[in-house]
């Protein structure tokens, strides 16, 4: 049963930078397209970032980008985010997504919180 655990989050000043980590158990990790999704409170849960299992391809939502970067280490089992510049509009819980393709994922982390500080 694939497993995924992130890890980093925490409380920032704005304009401050987090790394967040998601290890991967359970199957063949560059098998697995892997995501990075957010929900604020009252929000709606959505799409942050993407990676393909070579790690050759990555998306982002606009919000993110040139702040955002994903990047994975197949050899490690793990898929980071660093987030640089962070806004108080970045506030939320971020869950690590894995799955067969591009923005097909099956399997969740449990969250971790993430707290900018304006």
């Amino acid at each position: 049963q694939v497993q995924l655990v992130e890890s980093g989050g925490g409380l920032v000043q704005a304009g401050g930078s987090l790394t967040l980590s998601c290890v991967f158990s359970g199957g063949t990790f560059r098998r697995y397209a892997m995501g990075w999704f957010r929900q604020a409170p009252g929000k709606e849960r959505e799409f942050v970032a993407a990676i393909s299992g070579s790690g050759g391809f990555t998306d982002y939502r606009d919000s993110v980008k040139g702040r955002f970067t994903i990047s994975r280490d197949n050899a490690k089992n793990t898929v980071v985010l660093q987030m640089n510049s962070l806004k108080p509009e970045d506030t939320a819980v971020y869950y690590c997504a894995g799955g067969p393709a591009y923005r097909q994922y099956n399997y969740w982390g449990q969250g971790t919180q993430v707290t900018v500080s304006s």
